[in-house]
């Protein structure tokens, strides 16, 4: 795996870091390729039941590498898209811990996270349309599912920067920390969902995300497809133990 991508693991929870700091952790194709590698490899594995994904050196990441855009290199991975990452998101919680800038495909990074923890000093936005750019990688897609449509536009269209608080306010980021100190918040809030058991997870996420537009006499079999096989799992009956003999559970992922 390339050094432009970092992968620690803890207690059940990895941590994958954009390690071009000289580069405000603009993405290039080794990144894209770094994380999708790192998420092709982790998805499968039981000991590992949450992700936070981080930038090195106080920025999050300030987008795609427009250099090499021009030289033709293309951050996209087929299957994964943008970042490795916007187009296929893990199956497994995905938090983001947002230092510096978060902007344009940075911000759509973090939009295909699942929770957000940011720095007060962290500044998100989709400067896109000031480059002559559209925010294709989903950021004009799911921004608008995550506040409200008005604010949407706003940001979309005027290419400005927002600040943390404000998108706190709004709902997009769930907990705004000490400057220095996101990492540290979203390590918490991951080893928190960790401590859970890993089918639960996984199909709680996607009942979430897939359950958007399901009509609604289709809703509860569709959910049922995705999560009776938890009620029938190992886990499951782990939980139930666990619980009745005042004990923690060891989650198995089966």
């Amino acid at each position: 795996m390339s050094d432009d991508v970092l992968v620690e693991e803890s207690g059940g929870v990895a941590v994958l870091t954009i390690n071009r700091p000289k580069a405000r952790n603009a993405i290039n194709g080794a990144v894209a390729r770094g994380i999708a590698e790192a998420l092709d490899a982790l998805d499968g594995r039981p000991d590992v039941s949450a992700y936070v994904l981080t930038g090195a050196g106080g920025t999050f990441s300030a987008g795609m590498d427009l250099k090499g855009f021009l030289a033709g290199d293309f951050p996209v991975v087929e299957g994964r898209g943008f970042g490795g990452l916007t187009e296929a998101p893990p199956r497994k919680p995905l938090v983001a811990a947002v230092e510096g800038y978060a902007l344009a495909g940075g911000f759509e990074l973090a939009l295909a996270c699942d929770l957000v923890v940011a720095s007060s000093e962290a500044i998100f936005g989709l400067p896109e349309p000031k480059r002559g750019l559209v925010a294709g990688a989903g950021g004009i897609m799911r921004l608008p599912r995550r506040v409200p449509y008005h604010v949407a536009m706003e940001i979309a269209l005027t290419g400005d920067h927002y600040p943390a608080s404000r998108l706190y306010e709004l709902g997009l980021v769930n907990r705004i920390t000490e400057p220095g100190a996101a990492l540290e918040g979203a390590l918490e809030l991951a080893r928190k969902i960790a401590a859970n058991a890993p089918l639960a997870l996984a199909a709680t996420k996607r009942v979430i995300i897939e359950s958007q537009d399901w009509p609604l006499e289709e809703m509860f079999r569709r959910q049922g497809e995705i999560i009776n096989p938890v009620f029938g799992s190992k886990d499951a009956m782990e939980g139930a133990a666990a619980f009745a003999e005042k004990r923690a559970p060891q989650w198995k992922g089966e």
